[in-house]
């Protein structure tokens, strides 16, 4: 009696575990690949909600167009006026005639021995009396009386009148000038003590000259006369501020000027473009080329066929290519949108549509600000009482669109991930059922051969033979 027990080597048990190891893995890979696929969608909706956002935030330039300066100024003589406008200002032609600029009053002292020599001494004041009634007091330190002594305590003050020493070649002069312009600056001066001998007034000017009267501007304005004590005119023209600069005439001329908006607009034109690029990118589908020089696999974005996608760019196109107010649309003032989807800005044609009806222009534009951020902030979401914030929490009174795509993408991950979790758990632990049976196995099979083999020497046939005689 023979027999053989057969038996797996341990390469053959390698290969039985790792076929079976793959076919286990196959459910989990293809969890995996679905995870992979919602996170390309969580990353293409992230990227067109950044888009979105940068739209939004530009919206907010055009969102009350009212204040925005749509006027300008400008003089044919600078050297004369120069002016600005402000939004409320007419459009229209003004002539500044016979320009002369308000002035300080100066008066300056007789010749000193020089501005550190002294003047006298003791101390005392020196009253400055402003026609406007205002009065100012400096008090003059005891001692030496010296120019600069002097104009130091007046600067002190800081008030009405300025002080200055001017050195010559015979001497040092003190000088005094008043703080503002206006023949209602003007001043007197009334000195106690040693500066008794500074005292100075229109009438009776002792050691003083005045060099310059305190005076008003004066101009005329489409010949109308006009006095102010300043060089600042802000009252002649309404909504234009006029700054003389120097005597002459000059021709002052305020229009449109729509840039500002036009600057806007343009920006907002830009990011909308870039959204819809941005939605586009990640909808598209690029076919397979046939070309033997550069063949190619057809290529789909993340969201080809996302309803919400194609909805939103709908609806951004829409904003613009169906706005209409006071009979104004958006091709007349150059916000325009090719057959291609793509947003385009022209700004002359703005400012031509704009010079001709400056109101339907106005209109117009706000009423793109509120379908453009009507479509913005459903899909962007916002806070209770935030505005137009994005929220991708879902907290709030509004989620919106795009982090409701999000927030069901996220929960698909986490669900894949924990059903890719279980599945690895219970394929390690059928794997070691199968190793644990395996070992079994070979165990048996060596007790097996171990018994064949003690049987074989008792049941196999004798080589040698017995004869009896």
């Amino acid at each position: 009696m023979s027999g053989s027990v057969s038996s797996l080597g341990s390469s053959e048990i390698s290969s039985q575990i790792s076929t079976v190891e793959a076919r286990l893995q196959k459910p989990i890979t293809q969890l995996q690949a679905q995870e992979a696929t919602d996170k390309a969608d969580i990353s293409a909706w992230g990227a067109i909600q950044g888009s979105l956002s940068t739209l939004s935030g530009s919206l907010s330039g055009i969102k009350d167009v009212s204040t925005i300066n749509v006027r300008s100024a400008s003089t044919t003589l600078p050297t004369v006026a120069t002016a600005t406008a402000s939004n409320t200002a007419a459009v229209g032609q003004y002539d500044l005639t016979k320009v002369a600029l308000a002035k300080t009053q100066e008066i300056y002292s007789s010749l000193q021995g020089s501005a550190a020599a002294s003047v006298g001494s003791g101390s005392g004041t020196l009253t400055f009396d402003l026609k406007s009634g205002k009065t100012e007091t400096v008090t003059v330190g005891s001692g030496s009386l010296t120019l600069n002594g002097i104009a130091q305590a007046i600067n002190k003050v800081a008030g009405g009148v300025q002080a200055t020493v001017v050195g010559t070649s015979g001497g040092a002069r003190l000088v005094l000038q008043g703080s503002a312009t206006g023949s209602s600056q003007a001043f007197s001066v009334a000195g106690t003590g040693a500066p008794a001998k500074f005292d100075y007034t229109a009438s009776a000017a002792g050691s003083w000259t005045q060099a310059q009267a305190a005076s008003n501007a004066s101009f005329k304005i489409n010949g109308v006369p006009v006095s102010t004590s300043t060089n600042s005119v802000s009252s002649a023209v309404s909504g234009v501020s006029i700054s003389l600069v120097g005597s002459g005439s000059t021709e002052l001329t305020v229009g449109s000027a729509p840039g500002a908006i036009a600057t806007v607009v343009s920006t907002v034109a830009t990011n909308l473009n870039a959204a819809i690029a941005a939605i586009a990118k990640q909808t598209a589908f690029v076919p397979a080329s046939t070309s033997s020089a550069s063949a190619s696999a057809a290529k789909s974005g993340p969201l080809l066929g996302n309803f919400t996608a194609a909805d939103i760019s709908n609806q951004l196109l829409s904003s613009v290519s169906g706005a209409v107010a006071s009979g104004v649309t958006s091709n007349a003032i150059g916000l325009t949108v090719s057959s291609t989807g793509a947003v385009s800005f022209n700004s002359a044609t703005f400012a031509t549509a704009y010079a001709a009806n400056p109101t339907g222009v106005t209109a117009l534009v706000t009423q793109i600000y509120k379908n453009l951020n009507s479509v913005s902030t459903n899909a962007l979401g916002s806070a209770a009482g935030s505005g137009s914030s994005v929220n991708t929490t879902g907290n709030g009174a509004n989620k919106g669109s795009i982090a409701a795509q999000i927030a069901a993408q996220n929960s698909n991950v986490t669900s894949l991930q924990s059903e890719a979790l279980a599945i690895s758990k219970n394929n390690a632990a059928q794997l070691q059922i199968l190793l644990s049976e395996y070992t079994v196995a070979e165990s048996a099979q060596t007790a097996a051969s171990t018994t064949d083999a003690y049987l074989n020497i008792f049941t196999s046939t004798g080589s040698g033979s017995t004869s009896k005689g």
